[in-house]
């Protein structure tokens, strides 16, 4: 009796020690639909599998016991969820519905606008890079933003100088001059200080870049006939973040930079700060200077205040200093004589302050008052030339907004204010005030269209050696078409202006040596137009996610304000540029491709004749192929085309393909990572002298491709 007794509860524990349960679950995303191809993991079981046609996910064979269950999809977030097993009776199959949220892309907040609505619901076309897009670059290229533009479709970045590596922004074909750069929404890069500004921020603290391509006048002013660039920082989270980046180039470049971020109950601060260092390089071993040697330091301090749930207020200090000493590299490194004299020097001063101050009236009103003042002083120094510069700049405004479900108001007014001055070129000095008022609505009388109609009324004052008094009325409109949850379009154009500067990816290219003086009373302000119109369609090819975009663009710029040879002048005539961009990509489990192509058609029209437009490639191809595990592996390979490219002399630029390698691995906290840009070496030195005459008093050719040629770097980054 006994024996059988001690057999039944033996027979009983092993019956419920390997009990059998099953688990099923329907998948759905926020709008009710189905996800086939959604997982569902048991990690500690080693069990998984995937939704089928109608979302249903069947898992078999889990003990008794608690069990985490992982459900996932591409594109959305994953959600992660503790079971206690048995979940039903014997012999009955448990089922629940799950729901998985967009992913943070889709979700992602833009400001550029002023509206503050996710990506997804704004009738203006905004590009954005997300942080891990730009932690990503930042480890490709720390010490500067260049990196995160010549990957975005539609947008280049051209080198102004041979030998002090300067660059300025393109977008859809038209020079640097005419895009506006933003940081937080406020102006900080106008005019003279913009010459450098690409190559003097550092990404480490930007939370994400909004691109609006076309002409966006109507949101910020002037300026922005070719698009605007905003870079948004981080801002301060209830967890504490600390990371270091330490970098090292094979170009003899070592980088390194620290962020703090830190959020208590009524306060709050960023504090940002790097040394960016590179000896001089010369990869052709032609005895100038692809990389100038440069010493740079940059420290950026902010502070938020949250006086209570409607009053929060925050003030940032932006400081940059350098100094980049280019040219012959008998001279850079300190051995000039006779035959070894040409060198090109800019020593830098930046700093910049930005107040912004929020009151929100009531649940649908809120009131903004921000602020910024910049100075800027550069010094350009050659072997026969001294130019020295000092700009200061601010920025006012306040806005009030009103929303409601289905409309929303916005507006305000702002005043600009530039002056620069220089004691050796004394003609260039000018002062310029801009009074502004704007107002913009959204209007979304069905869930399936929504209307945004904005106005600006500016009126500037720019005075120097003689005087312009203009105003211009600038009117925009976009409509978003939401077809169903795979198709989408966007359709709006709106008008633009600058007003006439000296300072344009020209100067920049001479130094602002030999220019001839010129009067502002017989000068015209530079005016513009623009449409863009775009179809975004997102599926899913069995388990892949599949997103398309195509856009069209179109700009027409009237007289144009140039320097041919040493002068400026209004062209007679226009310059238009035309042409489309698609962008395809590919998500399946942790692998991406993303494919980016633009055509871009600019000419130039002066005086009856039609010329193409200098340094502007017919063709550009991004593509990129991603492997990512988070906090744990990426690796990435990376290929980009350049097409030929009209030069100011009648001849063509060679047309070139470039390849990039990354790998990064993360150790718990800590990043380590190897990156190589340019494998097959693609230079324009290997192809062609780049400069005339003797060297002691070269005469450079305009630069079309890369100069530094190859370049691996590799570091590491600590969060701490």
């Amino acid at each position: 009796m006994k024996f059988r007794s001690l057999l039944f509860l033996l027979l009983f524990i092993a019956n419920s020690s390997f009990a059998q349960n099953a688990f099923r679950a329907i998948i759905k995303d926020d709008k009710n639909n189905f996800l086939p191809g959604a997982s569902a993991t048991i990690s500690k079981l080693k069990l998984s599998t995937t939704a089928n046609d109608t979302g249903v996910v069947t898992i078999s064979n889990i003990p008794n016991g608690e069990f985490e269950i992982e459900f996932s999809f591409t594109g959305f977030e994953e959600r992660k969820k503790i079971f206690k097993f048995p979940l039903s009776p014997p012999g009955k199959i448990f089922e629940i519905e799950l729901e998985l949220k967009p992913d943070e892309l889709d979700e992602v907040v833009v400001t550029t606008t002023r509206s503050g609505r996710t990506i997804q619901n704004t009738p203006t076309r905004v590009e954005v890079l997300s942080s891990d897009e730009l932690n990503e670059k930042g480890l490709m290229q720390p010490a500067n933003i260049r990196m995160m533009f010549n990957e975005t479709t539609g947008v280049t970045t051209k080198q102004t100088s041979t030998v002090s590596a300067s660059a300025g922004i393109r977008i859809q074909g038209l020079e640097g001059q005419y895009t506006q750069l933003l940081k937080d929404g406020m102006p900080l890069y106008g005019d003279f200080s913009g010459g450098l500004s690409i190559m003097q921020i550092a990404p480490l603290d930007l939370k994400q870049v909004e691109f609006i391509k076309g002409s966006a006048s109507t949101l910020y002013g002037g300026g922005a006939i070719a698009g605007l660039i905003n870079l948004i920082s981080k801002v301060p989270q209830q967890k504490q973040e600390l990371s270091f980046l330490l970098n090292a180039t094979s170009a003899k470049a070592f980088d390194g930079s620290g962020f703090y971020s830190q959020k208590w109950k009524k306060v709050g601060t960023t504090i940002f700060g790097s040394y960016n260092f590179n000896s001089p390089y010369d990869p052709a071993n032609i005895g100038f200077t692809a990389i100038p040697k440069t010493n740079r330091f940059s420290f950026n301090p902010k502070l938020f205040l949250y006086f209570n749930e409607k009053t929060s207020a925050w003030l940032a200090v932006n400081t940059t200093f350098e100094d980049r000493f280019g040219g012959d590299m008998n001279v850079v490194k300190g051995n000039a004589d006779n035959i070894h004299q040409y060198f090109e020097r800019n020593k830098t001063v930046r700093i910049s302050t930005q107040l912004s101050f929020t009151h929100e009236i009531n649940a649908a009103s809120k009131i903004n008052f921000k602020n910024s003042i910049n100075f800027f002083d550069r010094k350009i120094s050659n072997r026969s030339f001294y130019f020295k510069g000092q700009q200061t700049s601010s920025f006012s405004e306040i806005n009030y907004s009103h929303t409601k479900e289905r409309s929303e108001w916005i507006a305000g007014v702002n005043v600009l204010t530039e002056n620069f001055n220089s004691l050796e070129v004394p003609f260039l000095n000018f002062h310029q005030n801009t009074f502004g008022a704007f107002a913009q609505n959204s209007f979304k009388p069905a869930d399936w269209f929504t209307l945004e109609t904005g106005l600006r009324v500016d009126n500037n004052v720019l005075s120097g050696t003689g005087k312009l008094n203009s105003t211009f009325i600038l009117p925009r409109i976009n409509a978003l078409f939401k077809f169903n949850q795979h198709l989408t379009s966007r359709i709006g154009g709106g008008f633009g202006y600058k007003m006439p500067s000296a300072f344009s990816d020209e100067s920049e290219r001479i130094g602002y040596n030999n220019i001839l003086p010129f009067s502002f009373s017989n000068k015209k302000p530079e005016r513009s137009y623009g449409a863009n119109a775009d179809v975004n369609y997102k599926t899913f090819l069995g388990d892949i996610r599949f997103t398309i975009d195509q856009l069209f663009f179109y700009t027409y710029l009237k007289d144009p304000f140039l320097l041919t040879g040493n002068s400026f002048a209004n062209a007679q005539g226009f310059i238009d540029t035309k042409g489309f961009e698609t962008n395809a990509k590919f998500i399946k489990d942790h692998l991406n491709l993303f494919i980016g192509y633009t055509y871009t058609y600019a000419k130039q029209h002066f005086n009856s004749n039609s010329d193409w437009q200098t340094l502007t490639p017919k063709h550009l191809l991004n593509v990129d192929l991603a492997y990512e595990k988070e906090n744990n592996i990426r690796t990435g390979i990376e290929m980009g085309y350049v097409s030929e490219q009209k030069l100011s002399n009648g001849a063509t630029g060679k047309g070139y393909i470039m390849f990039g390698f990354l790998f990064l691995k993360t150790f718990g906290k800590i990043d380590v990572y190897v990156n190589a840009e340019n494998l097959t070496d693609r230079r324009q030195t290997r192809w062609e002298n780049i400069y005339t005459g003797p060297i002691s008093n070269p005469l450079f050719k305009e630069i079309y491709a890369p100069l530094d040629g190859a370049v691996f770097n590799g570091g590491i980054k600590i969060k701490l």
